[in-house]
């Protein structure tokens, strides 16, 4: 290359360099930064988003109290000291009559319950009269009001299996005077638990 030839080639090359070096540089725009909260636009509005809840703190763990302890006499007595006790109560009845009165239905009512609470108990229904009459009649009058006390303790629930009945008539009178007051006492139908 001759020297005619170099001599443009190195006055561009120091223009295009002093250009780089002695120029102007662009104008660079200095950034604002945004005003604090959030950034409005056209159309929204300027409040603030709810904070979200607090947490709930869990609540301690429920303990159920220990269940008391309820002492049940009848449950270990044997079936005699039941008996004894006489938890089941006697029906009584009228005069030559075995309906069971209103009297009877709460008793019975209240047997069913004690049934109801021990349901592995069997009773036998007793059925009694006064000595008045022939001992073949009331034998049959013993057995209707057995029968009688029997159905309506199956009216509220009581299992048929459970109950037996028997008729003593006139033979054991709970109370051996012989005037109204004792034949009162001997009209019924009384209750023994024969298997637990």
């Amino acid at each position: 290359m001759s020297r005619a030839s170099i001599a443009p080639f190195l006055l561009i090359s120091a223009l295009s360099l002093a250009a780089a070096c002695g120029g102007k540089k662009p104008p660079v725009a200095n950034p604002t930064p945004p005003p604090p909260g959030p950034a409005v636009f056209p159309g929204a509005t300027t409040t603030r988003p709810p904070e979200p809840p607090a947490p709930v703190p869990e609540p301690p763990p429920i303990i159920a109290p220990e269940p008391a302890v309820v002492s049940d006499p009848l449950a270990s007595m044997d079936m005699d000291e039941i008996n004894r006790q006489a938890p089941l109560a006697p029906v009584f009845f009228g005069y030559d009559s075995d309906a069971v009165d209103e009297a009877g239905q709460q008793v019975l009512a209240a047997n069913a319950g004690i049934l109801k609470t021990y349901p592995t108990w069997a009773i036998t229904i007793e059925g009694h009269s006064d000595e008045r009459g022939t001992a073949e009649y009331n034998l049959a009058l013993g057995e209707r009001r057995a029968l009688s006390a029997k159905s309506y303790l199956l009216s509220l629930g009581i299992s048929a299996d459970r109950i037996r009945t028997v008729s003593y008539g006139k033979e054991f009178p709970f109370d051996p005077g012989h005037d109204e007051a004792a034949y009162s006492k001997n009209r019924r139908g009384h209750f023994v638990v024969t298997a637990k």
